[in-house]
C-alpha cells in the first residue's frame, strides 16, 4: 500500500546538491528561473548554477567592504538572465545588478543604504538583453523603477516611484502585469506588506501611473494574518475603464491556517510556493501540499537534512515557473521538488465539491467521466429528478450496466424517465452496435405508444386540443421514427403500431420505409385521393403502383387522378385502359367533362401516342356521345402525318365501322367506308343521309373511271327516284344533275331510271344535245383516222428510201479497231463467222458518223467493253450464226446441193439481232464510249503487264560493268 502511495504521489523530493556553497559560507537566500538557481551566502557571495548550460560561477559582493557581510535577498528574472542581490553588513546595505554575461556585478549606488525586499519583473516584455521597466520594493516602504540594457553595461535609470506614508511598512513582495491596449500601456502592480495588499493601476508609464496616486487614494485590502488569501488574476485588454480602478483578482478565497494542523495551536508557514493547483507550505522541516480547490492536505514532503543543518532546518522555498520546478534549501543543501502529473486527480477534487463541469473538464478517460456522470445521475435520482437522472445515466458507459439502470426506473414505474434514458442512450451508442440500437429503438417505440394511449385515456379532449401534450408527444414520436427508420425492424414496428391501433403513425412509418402500397391503400380507404396521388407522384414510387391503384383512384376523384396522370412522364397509357373503361362504364351527367376522354385526347394529341388500344377506346367514347362532331374530327385527323410513310390513323377501321354501325353514326360510317376504299357502300349509305355527301364521296374516286361512273349512276338513280314534283320539273332537275357530273353521265345513262310512260318530248332538248355531241365525236374520229393513214404512207416511203441508202468508202479507210484497211481481201483477213463476204472483201460496218469497223473487230471490241450479260449474248448469237453457216447444203436425197436447206429466215433473224447488239450505235461516238469514262486506265487483267514498267532501285551496283562512251 505504501509503494502504491509513493507511485501515486504528485510531488517528489530529490537532493540536488549537498554542499552547494563551495565553502563560501552558509545559504541565506535563493532564487530561480529558467533552470538557473542563484544562492546568496552568509559571507557575501552569490553562486549561480545554470543547469541548462551545465555551468556554474560565483561572485564575491563583499569586495571592498570591511567586516562580516551577508546576502540579504537575491532575485532572478523568469528567463534566468538578470539578477539583483542586496548585501548587508557593517557598512550598511548595498544592492547589485549582474547579467549572466557580465564578468562582474554593477553596484546600484542610488539604492545605497536601502534593503531591497522585493522585485517585480516585467514578465510580459523582459528579454535577455533588456529588463524593460522593473520595480524594486524596500524595507522602508519605498518603490523604485529601474531599467537595464545589457549592452550599456550599467543601469539606464533608477527612479523613485512611491512611498507608504499612512502606514509605513516594509514591502515583502511585488507583482507586475502589463498589457498593450489602443490608448497605451496599462500597468497593474500588486504590493504586499505584512498587513496589507496594495494595488496600483493605470495607463501610460510607471512613473505617470504612480504619480496619479498623489491625487487619488491608493487601493488596498487589509490582510487578517490568519490564513492564505488567494485568487485568480484576470488582467488583459478586455478591461478598458480609463480610471484604472478595477480589481483584477477573481474567485478570491482565504485558506485558514487552522486547516493545516490537527491541534488547537495555529501554525503559520515559514515559506510558501504556488503550483497550478496546490500550495506548497513550509511548516517546520516539512512541506505540506494543500490542494487549492479542496483545501485538503494531499501530501507531506520530507527532506534528508544533514546533521550540521538540523538545528536550523529548512530555511525556505522558491519556484522556477519556466521550468515547472520547486526548490527547498537549508544552510548547506538544495532539494528539488518535482511535479508529477499534478492535474491527474483534479477531476475527483472537483467532483467531491460537486463542481461537475470542472470535474468533467479535468477527466482524462471515459472511466473518470463515467464516475462524474454516475454521481450526477444518482444525486438527481435521490432528489426524484428522474428525467435529469435518466439523461446522466445514459452517458455512463462502463461503471453501471444498462440493465441495472432500466430496472431502477421500472421498479418505481417511471416510464417517462425510462423512455428518456433509452433515447439518450441511443445518442451515445456507436453505429456498429446495430443489435443494441434496434432493440433500444423498438423498446422506445413501445414506450411512446404506451404514453400516447395513456394520454388519450386521461384526457378526452386531447385529440381536439391541438396544444395538448398528446399532440406534442405524437410529433416527438414521429420525429423519433424518422430518425430511427433505418434501425427499426420494419415488420416488428408495424406490428407494434397495428397492435396499439395507431393507424396514422403506421402510415407515417410505412411512408418512411417507402412501403407506399400501405400508405396509398390507407388514403384510398379514407377517401383522400389527392394525398394518395401525391405519394404516387414521388420519384421513388414505382409506376406499377400507379397502374395497380388507377381503377380505385379514378372512381374516387377522376379529375385529380387524370391531372396526376397527365403530370407523370413515364406512364404507359395502355396499362390504364382497364381503369378508364371501368370509369367510362359508369353513368355521367350530361354536361360533365369526361375525364377519360380528356386524358385520351392528351395522349393522342400531346404525347402522340400510337397505341391502337388507346385510339380505339377514344373512338368508342366519341361514338357514344350524342354529338358526333368530335367523332368526325377524330376520324378525319391524320395522326401519322409527322412521320415519313407513316399511317394516317392507328385505330382498327373494322372495329370502328362495327362500332359506328352499332351506335348508328352514319356519317362516321360513310367516312370509314371511304377510307377503306369501299366507295359503293359509302355512297349507298351517304344517299340515305345527304345526296351532297354522296356526291362528295363519288368525287373522291379519281383513278378508276368505271367505278366513278358507277357511283354517279347510283346517285342519279337516287335523284330520279326521289323527285316528287311535276313530271316536267323532275326531268329538268335530272338534266341539271347531269351537268354536275362534268360530262361523265349522258342522258342515255339515266333514261332507264325514268318510267316507261314518260313522254319523249320531255327529253327532246337533252337528247338533241346528246346527239350533237355524238356527231362531233364522229367527225373528230374521222379526222384522226385520216391523220393515221397519212402517217402510215410516210413510214412506208421512209422504209423504201432506207433500202436504197449507201455509203462511199475511201479505199484507204482504216478499221477503227485493228487499224487495217477496211477494203481488205478475205485472204488477208479472216471472214467473220455467220457473214457472207461481199465478194473477196471481209465483212465490215460503216456508221453515219464516218467510223468504219471490220465485223469481227467490232464484235471483239463491243464484247470487251460491254457488261458480262450483254457480252455473253453477243457471243451466243455469233456461235449460232457460225453453226448455221457451217452445215453443208444437202438435197432431199441426202446428197450435197448448191441450195442451202438451212432456213434463211432463222439466219436473218439472228443476224438482225447481232446487228442490234453490236451496231445499234457507233462504239466510238455512242453510250459505250461515255461509259468508259468510269473505267480505270489499267484493267485488272493488265496489272501484271503494268507492273513490269515499275522503276526498281539497283541493289548491286558494285557488280555492274560500266561502259565508257566516247563523246
Amino acid at each position: 500500500g505504501e509503494e502504491m502511495d509513493q507511485a501515486r504521489q504528485v510531488f517528489a523530493v530529490d537532493l540536488l546538491e549537498r554542499y552547494a556553497t563551495k565553502n563560501r559560507g552558509m545559504i541565506t537566500c535563493m532564487a530561480s528561473g529558467n533552470d538557473v538557481i542563484v544562492l546568496g551566502t552568509s559571507r557575501g557571495w552569490i553562486i549561480r548554477h545554470d543547469f541548462g548550460l551545465g555551468s556554474s560561477y560565483d561572485i564575491d559582493l563583499s569586495v571592498g567592504r570591511t567586516g562580516e557581510q551577508s546576502i540579504h535577498k537575491v532575485f532572478v528574472d523568469p528567463g534566468g538572465s538578470h539578477c539583483i542581490a542586496t548585501v548587508t553588513g557593517v557598512g550598511g546595505a548595498e544592492t547589485f545588478y549582474t547579467h549572466a554575461k557580465w564578468p562582474k556585478p554593477r553596484v546600484l549606488s542610488r539604492l545605497k543604504g536601502l534593503l531591497v525586499n522585493a522585485v517585480a519583473w516585467n514578465k510580459q516584455q523582459i528579454t535577455e538583453v533588456s529588463t524593460k521597466e522593473i520595480i524594486l520594493g524596500t524595507q522602508d516602504g519605498q518603490l523604485f523603477e529601474m531599467a537595464v540594457d545589457e549592452k550599456d553595461k550599467r543601469e539606464k535609470y533608477i527612479k523613485f516611484l512611491f512611498e507608504l506614508e499612512e502606514l509605513p511598512e516594509a514591502f515583502m513582495d511585488l507583482q507586475m502585469e502589463t498589457a498593450n491596449i489602443s490608448s497605451g500601456m496599462r500597468f497593474y502592480v500588486m504590493a504586499v506588506t505584512p498587513t496589507r495588499l496594495y494595488s496600483f493601476t493605470g495607463i501610460g508609464t510607471l512613473e505617470s501611473v504612480f504619480a496619479s496616486y498623489k491625487e487619488r487614494a491608493v487601493r488596498f485590502m487589509e490582510l487578517p494574518g490568519t490564513g492564505i488569501y488567494h485568487g485568480g488574476l484576470n488582467f488583459g485588454a478586455q478591461h478598458s475603464n480609463p480610471n484604472g480602478d478595477e480589481n483584477f483578482v477573481e474567485s478570491k478565497a482565504l485558506l485558514d491556517y487552522s486547516k493545516l494542523s490537527d491541534g488547537t495551536e495555529v501554525v503559520k508557514p515559514i515559506s510558501m510556493a504556488l503550483s497550478e493547483y496546490h500550495f506548497l507550505l513550509l511548516i517546520g522541516n516539512k512541506v505540506k501540499v494543500v490542494n487549492r480547490i479542496s483545501e485538503q492536505i494531499i501530501e507531506e514532503l520530507q527532506f534528508d537534512i544533514s546533521a550540521d543543518s538540523a538545528s536550523r532546518g529548512i530555511i525556505g522555498l522558491c519556484s522556477d515557473a519556466s521550468a515547472g520546478l520547486f526548490y527547498a534549501y537549508d544552510q548547506n543543501s538544495i532539494f528539488q521538488v518535482s511535479v508529477i502529473d499534478e492535474s491527474r486527480d483534479m477531476w475527483k477534487v472537483h467532483l467531491d465539491l460537486k463542481d461537475y463541469a470542472a470535474a468533467l473538464a479535468n477527466c482524462r478517460d471515459p472511466l473518470q467521466r463515467d464516475q462524474v456522470y454516475l454521481v450526477q445521475a444518482e444525486a438527481a435520482f435521490a432528489n426524484k429528478e428522474y428525467l435529469r437522472a435518466a439523461s446522466f445515466y445514459a452517458k455512463v458507459n462502463y461503471v453501471i450496466s444498462f440493465e441495472e439502470v432500466t430496472l431502477k426506473f421500472i421498479s418505481i414505474n417511471e416510464l417517462e424517465a425510462l423512455r428518456t434514458f433509452l433515447l439518450r442512450k441511443l445518442d451515445t451508442l456507436s453505429k456498429d452496435d446495430k443489435c443494441q440500437i434496434t432493440m433500444i429503438s423498438t423498446w422506445a417505440t413501445e414506450l411512446y405508444l404506451d404514453k400516447i394511449n395513456r394520454l388519450l385515456l386521461e384526457d378526452d379532449t386531447a385529440i381536439e386540443n391541438r396544444n395538448s401534450e398528446y399532440h406534442s408527444v405524437i410529433q416527438e414520436f414521429r420525429a423519433f421514427m424518422s430518425d430511427s427508420k433505418d434501425v427499426l425492424d420494419e415488420a416488428t414496428t408495424m406490428k407494434l403500431l397495428e397492435s396499439y391501433g395507431r393507424v396514422e403513425e403506421l402510415v407515417y412509418f410505412a411512408n418512411l420505409k417507402e412501403q407506399y402500397e400501405i400508405v396509398i391503400h390507407h388514403y384510398i380507404q379514407q377517401g383522400e385521393a389527392k394525398k394518395a396521388l401525391e405519394v404516387l407522384q414521388k420519384s421513388s414510387v414505382s409506376d406499377e403502383l400507379q397502374y395497380k391503384f388507377a381503377p380505385e383512384l379514378i372512381m374516387l376523384d377522376a379529375y385529380e387522378t387524370v391531372e396526376a396522370w397527365m403530370a407523370s412522364k413515364n406512364l404507359n397509357p395502355r396499362r390504364l385502359i382497364t381503369a378508364m373503361m371501368r370509369y367510362s362504364s359508369e353513368p355521367h351527367a350530361k354536361n360533365e367533362t369526361h375525364e377519360v376522354i380528356k386524358y385520351l385526347e392528351f395522349c393522342v394529341h400531346q404525347l402522340h401516342n400510337e397505341d391502337p388500344g388507346i385510339h380505339n377506346l377514344l373512338l368508342s367514347l366519341y361514338a357514344k356521345q350524342e354529338d358526333d362532331s368530335a367523332l368526325l374530327r377524330f376520324l378525319q385527323c391524320k395522326f401519322g402525318k409527322g412521320r415519313e410513310n407513316g399511317p394516317e390513323f392507328f385505330y382498327d377501321p373494322k372495329y370502328a365501322l362495327r362500332l359506328c354501325l352499332k351506335e348508328k353514326r352514319s356519317r362516321a360510317c360513310v367516312h370509314i367506308y371511304s377510307m377503306m376504299s369501299m366507295h359503293e357502300e359509302a355512297v349507298a349509305l351517304a344517299l340515305q343521309i345527304d345526296p351532297e355527301l354522296a356526291m362528295a364521296e363519288a368525287d373522291k374516286v379519281e383513278d378508276d373511271e368505271d367505278l366513278r361512273k358507277k357511283l354517279w349512276l347510283m346517285i342519279a338513280k337516287h335523284v330520279v327516284k326521289q323527285e316528287k314534283g311535276a313530271k316536267r320539273e323532275n326531268i329538268r332537275k335530272a338534266i341539271a344533275f347531269l351537268k354536275e357530273t362534268d360530262g361523265l353521265l349522258k342522258i342515255e345513262d339515266i333514261l332507264p331510271f325514268f318510267p316507261d310512260f314518260a313522254l319523249i318530248d320531255d327529253f327532246k332538248e337533252a337528247i338533241c344535245s346528246s346527239l350533237e355531241d355524238y356527231n362531233k365525236q364522229i367527225e373528230q374520229l374521222k379526222e384522226e383516222m385520216n391523220d393515221a393513214t397519212r402517217g402510215a404512207d410516210n413510214i412506208r416511203n421512209d422504209i423504201s428510201a432506207l433500202t436504197q441508202r449507201y455509203a462511199v468508202i475511201d479505199r484507204e479507210e482504216e478499221c477503227g479497231v485493228c487499224k487495217r484497211k477496211i477494203l481488205t481481201m478475205t485472204g488477208d483477213f479472216r471472214m467473220a463467222h455467220g457473214y457472207f463476204s461481199a465478194g473477196p472483201l471481209a465483212p465490215f460496218y460503216v456508221f453515219p458518223c464516218g467510223h468504219s469497223f471490220h465485223a469481227q473487230c467490232l464484235i471483239t471490241h463491243v464484247t470487251s467493253c460491254a457488261h458480262e450479260e450483254q457480252a455473253e449474248h453477243i457471243l451466243y448469237l455469233q456461235k449460232q450464226l457460225t453453226l448455221l453457216g457451217s452445215e453443208p447444203p444437202r438435197n432431199i436425197n441426202g446428197n450435197r446441193s448448191d441450195e442451202p436447206i438451212t432456213s434463211t429466215t432463222t439466219a436473218d433473224k439472228l443476224r438482225s439481232e447481232l446487228d442490234d447488239a453490236i451496231a445499234s450505235e457507233c462504239p466510238f461516238c455512242g453510250e459505250l464510249m461515255i461509259n468508259e469514262i468510269a473505267l480505270p486506265f489499267i484493267k485488272p487483267e493488265e496489272t501484271q503487264h503494268s507492273a513490269s514498267w515499275d522503276l526498281r532501285p539497283q541493289t548491286n551496283l558494285a557488280n555492274q560493268r560500266t561502259i565508257s562512251l566516247p563523246v
